[in-house]
């Protein structure tokens, strides 16, 4: 899991609320400066990759983020719908960096996304969520087919997700680039939205199997359980 939450809670909420605070100040400088001069705004692309990593270990202590491997979270999981996203760039920072950029590094945050979706079914299966959940997500890590094969429909994303992916295209570049062991700029024109149910997830539950086995065979050992945020801290 995320090394971070291992730490005493009292630690993860000190640092959590410091973060927070550290970056509201200057989305708040932003916008008053933004009120006489609208190219401001223009800092929140620069901003919003800080929000994110600042951010998230308070959004996954209040349950906003909620964790299904250390690569996959739902944002605001409900029974009606569970809206999946890659991990953020303080996931990457705490879970990723002892992999090497390239070949290793897709593989294992694929099995990372492969193993959540097994967790999601986990969950499912012990009516802890029911089998008529939505589950959606944007991906540019899985294509068409393999989506598909999971269960998954594939679609053009809406507008708000395109506007979305814009918006973060700083630590989408970064992000894809250590995934292919070079400098590269994915094409988010390309990107699709995909969503399934409960239901559908667990009757491809196999193929998700067979998918993480052909993995393990790419990537070197490398010895980590998950355990979700939402536990106690270990001693």
């Amino acid at each position: 899991m995320n090394k971070f939450y291992r730490q005493k809670l009292i630690f993860q909420w000190i640092i959590a609320i410091t973060l927070l605070l550290g970056a509201l100040l200057p989305m708040f400088v932003i916008i008053i400066k933004a009120s006489n001069q609208p190219l401001y705004y223009l800092f929140f692309m620069i901003y919003i990759p800080v929000a994110q990593f600042a951010f998230t270990p308070f959004c996954t202590l209040t349950g906003i983020y909620k964790y299904y491997s250390p690569m996959l979270l739902g944002y605001n999981a409900t029974d009606k719908q569970i809206d999946l996203h890659n991990g953020t760039s303080f996931d990457y920072l705490m879970v990723m960096t002892h992999h090497k950029p390239g070949i290793e590094f897709r593989n294992r945050l694929l099995k990372y996304h492969l193993e959540g979706l097994l967790n999601i079914i986990q969950l499912i299966e012990n009516k802890n969520s029911p089998e008529t959940v939505n589950i959606v997500g944007t991906s540019y890590f899985f294509n068409k087919r393999t989506l598909e094969k999971m269960g998954f429909e594939t679609e053009n994303p809406s507008l708000f997700y395109r506007i979305n992916l814009y918006m973060n295209v700083i630590d989408l570049i970064w992000m894809y680039s250590l995934s292919q062991g070079k400098l590269k700029i994915p094409n988010i024109g390309n990107v699709r939205k995909a969503s399934t149910t409960g239901k559908k997830l667990i009757e491809n539950k196999n193929k998700i199997k067979l998918l993480i086995e052909k993995l393990k065979h790419k990537i070197p050992p490398y010895n980590q359980s998950f355990v979700s945020p939402e536990q106690p801290p270990m001693p």
